[in-house]
């Protein structure tokens, strides 16, 4: 996997308020969001492909274990 790469942005700051906020509720940071975003529309637009799609499976553990 390539390094990140820094880019500046120019954003509008009720854009990047809002950002704040979504980000925050998904415990994430502003950079996270703003990238999982962009990741999401190039795969729904058909820009890019999904490589691997992680999936957490959470099981029920025994109550008590004999």
């Amino acid at each position: 996997m390539a390094a990140k790469k820094s880019f500046p942005l120019r954003i509008n700051p009720e854009v990047l308020a809002a950002m704040q906020r979504w980000s925050d509720d998904e415990l994430r940071s502003v950079n996270a969001q703003i990238e999982y975003v962009l990741r999401k529309a190039l795969v729904d637009s058909g820009r890019v492909k999904l490589i691997q799609k992680v999936v957490t499976i959470v099981e029920e553990a025994d109550a008590v274990k004999k």
